[in-house]
């Protein structure tokens, strides 16, 4: 049979990326689970060779993402208290000796079944001693390979193997696409997490990070680049440096949490779920059916917040867009108003998911329309990604009904983003508002007609009266507490993200 009639050979290539590969682990959940993709072959480098090792052993993709899940990035990092005293000496900053206390026996890694897989799985080791990149196979793995797969030079000692020094292979390989091809993949299905913005920040530490963005990035755009030289020699005459016509079917995403530094679990389990939102996401732009699995989302702890948010502007009837309208409606005074009760129902799923989504109930005034009117469905989404960390969305949906009973609906967002100059103010209490006719949602509203656009904001005696509404639920006055505090530091740590430092930065919220 001539091979183009055979299926294609897939390989799947778990790219580097330290704690970001949380978010891989969700695209796996889609991929393996709701899309149902097998693989060939699968490689993995530095962080993804934690998720080869468990579909070597052959876990689910849910089994993968809910390892993560549940990962506790407190309990799993230690300094080198010893080490660090031999000062600019010390072998390392950290230990992962806790790491395999607490971390690979919680996952259940189980090195007899992943040696004995029928799966074809590559892990990429530095043998730093005979400076010679080792493409190990399922077989010999154990898990001193495994951390020394992960060993990251200052900040893990390297790990000794037969009289050999091994460490982390990012600086030779993060996605060893050269590897699949050798091994006769027809499609490299890529899942690659290093930031890829280009966007230089001063500090040590940030600079160390840069430097492994730098090599992984153009060894990355090597091997794309020799892929393409040799399918297009393969299109003019057959022949090539591979033999045949290779696709690469990449997902690439920038994951707001830093390579090591991620302190929190939320955060962890945040990655997760922007992988399967992403994951499922990408699918339907391939054409790829996937069927979703049941919710992964943490169970309700029974916390909760509430808050009452004012808002105040112009809009202009007739006007399309929010600028143009606002203007307009300050000169017809023509005034749009809401008030909004924001419930946070379950803090646990909304701090998990992407979305931030909440409640939101009330009611609009609009003076054309001569009357307030209740909110009769309401959402409000507290910065939501968009594409970059650094650029997020307050979103705000809400459906009424006018005295003619005509429906209604006003989508407003606020910009999140760090422009030159002070913005956060302007940012965070300016929203761009359009009136609908019809009650949609945002998927529908491109399609929908515009009936009033405006510009609506919160002013300082409103937003500190706002502050005072603030209610959390809980069985105990503790509890009420803690989930006022685990709402700020979402929103402190959001505000960081953008306006302080990238959520590639170290930091602790």
């Amino acid at each position: 049979m001539d091979r183009p009639t055979d299926p294609p050979r897939r390989s799947l290539v778990l790219a580097g990326g330290g704690t970001k590969v949380a978010f891989q682990a969700g695209v796996l959940q889609v991929w393996l689970d709701e899309a149902g993709l097998e693989f060939d072959h699968a490689d993995g480098a530095s962080g993804g060779v934690f998720n080869l090792a468990m579909w070597a052993q052959g876990m689910t993709g849910r089994q993968i993402a809910d390892n993560w899940r549940r990962y506790s990035p407190l309990g799993a990092v230690e300094p080198n208290l010893r080490g660090l005293l031999r000062g600019p000496f010390a072998p390392s900053v950290l230990r992962l000796e806790r790491f395999r206390r607490n971390v690979l026996g919680a996952w259940g890694l189980d090195w007899t079944a992943i040696r004995a897989t029928p799966r074809e799985a590559t892990f990429n080791l530095y043998d730093f001693s005979a400076h010679e990149l080792v493409i190990a196979e399922a077989a010999e793995m154990d898990e001193d390979r495994l951390l020394s797969a992960v060993s990251l030079p200052m900040w893990f000692p390297p790990v000794p193997i037969d009289g050999h020094t091994y460490i982390d292979a990012v600086f030779a390989t993060d996605a060893n696409l050269e590897e699949a091809a050798r091994r006769g993949a027809d499609e490299l299905w890529v899942i690659w997490t290093v930031s890829r913005r280009g966007t230089w920040r001063p500090g040590l530490v940030p600079q160390y990070f840069q430097v492994i963005e730098a090599a992984a990035n153009s060894r990355l755009r090597s091997e794309l680049d020799r892929i393409e030289r040799s399918n297009a020699a393969w299109a003019a005459t057959g022949g090539g440096e591979f033999g045949r016509h290779i696709e690469v079917k990449l997902l690439q995403a920038e994951v707001p949490v830093h390579y090591l530094f991620t302190f929190r679990r939320d955060r962890m389990r945040m990655a997760v779920e922007l992988g399967v939102a992403a994951g499922r996401r990408w699918c339907a732009e391939q054409g790829i059916p996937t069927h979703p699995a049941g919710d992964p989302l943490p169970r309700p702890s029974g916390a909760g917040i509430r808050f009452t948010e004012v808002m105040a502007g112009f809009a202009a009837w007739g006007a399309r867009d929010p600028l143009e309208g606002a203007v307009t409606g300050a000169q017809e005074q023509e005034r749009l108003r809401f008030r909004l009760t924001i419930v946070v129902r379950d803090l646990d799923r909304f701090v998990a998911s992407p979305e931030h989504e909440a409640l939101a109930r009330g009611w609009v005034e609009y003076s054309p329309l001569g009357g307030r009117f209740p909110v009769e469905s309401g959402t409000f989404n507290l910065f939501v990604d968009q594409s970059d960390p650094a650029r997020k969305r307050m979103l705000y949906r809400l459906h009424f009904t006018d005295s003619g009973g005509f429906p209604l609906t006003l989508l407003g967002h606020k910009v999140v983003e760090d422009d030159p100059g002070p913005d956060f103010w302007a940012d965070t209490t300016t929203l761009y508002t359009r009136l609908l006719r019809g009650h949609v949602d945002w998927d529908d509203a491109e399609e929908a007609e515009t009936v009033a656009a405006g510009i609506l904001r919160i002013t300082p005696p409103a937003l500190a009266r706002q502050l005072t509404t603030f209610r959390a639920r809980g069985d105990t006055a503790v509890q009420r507490w803690a989930a006022l505090a685990r709402f700020g530091r979402l929103f402190l740590g959001q505000v960081w993200d953008v306006y302080v430092s990238p959520a590639d930065a170290p930091r602790g919220l």
